[in-house]
């Protein structure tokens, strides 16, 4: 599911800039196998659930399974909503390159693929750089909503036009959410742990900054 929901969002996001209305009616049509995917994961773990009664690690595991697959369905929700959207933007490539639209969709790309790797090997010594990624991202947005707010305000006929990419760069910034929900499940069934708010980082930050103090 991890797999197909990248495809998703990274095509989605290339027939964004490419303005390839083609590949974003793929990523609409991809939808309906993600969400039959979602619905077999519930059931599979409403019945281990039910079956097994799983404590300690395999509780973790099924719970987190539950969140994760939830999360990666809204994943693929946000790119079709980004693929309904680009024949509203197609005809304006030079203003999506112009408003760094496309380094934004770059990092989003990367934030997921980087997110399913992860979800592969299970390796959390780069969830932190997932959590670093989705601040930037937020903070590209953020930066480029206030240009495009402004420019509406100044020129009434890109209203239309902006009022799309106002929708898809809310897209992005929530792929970029989704993403730090699924890094924070994965180190809940590897460590046991919950790192919301990003409070077990700057934990871990603080102890390291203390070891190093020490050392010295």
């Amino acid at each position: 599911m991890g797999n197909l929901v990248y495809d998703q969002v990274h095509n989605s996001l290339e027939a964004l800039l490419t303005g390839d209305l083609e590949l974003a009616r793929q990523v609409v049509g991809l939808d309906n196998k993600v969400d039959k995917l979602d619905v077999k994961i519930d059931k599979l773990c409403q019945r281990i659930f039910a079956l097994t009664q799983p404590v300690a690690t395999d509780l973790r595991l099924i719970m987190s399974a539950l969140k994760m697959n939830n999360d990666l369905e809204r994943l693929g929700d946000l790119a079709v909503n980004i693929s309904e959207k680009i024949e509203g933007v197609s005809d304006y490539k030079e203003i999506l390159s112009e408003l760094h639209v496309d380094e934004l969709a770059n990092m989003a790309d990367l934030i997921v693929k980087d997110v399913v790797n992860i979800l592969h090997t299970r390796n959390t010594a780069f969830v932190k750089d997932i959590f670093t990624s989705a601040s930037a991202i937020e903070v590209k947005v953020q930066a480029v909503s206030g240009r495009i707010l402004d420019e509406m305000m100044h020129k009434t006929e890109v209203i239309i036009v902006a009022t799309n990419l106002m929708i898809i760069l809310t897209q992005i910034d929530r792929i970029a959410g989704y993403s730090t929900n699924i890094a924070e499940s994965i180190v809940f069934i590897v460590e046991g742990k919950m790192i919301k708010h990003k409070k077990l980082f700057k934990e871990r930050d603080a102890a390291s900054e203390e070891t190093a103090e020490e050392e010295l």
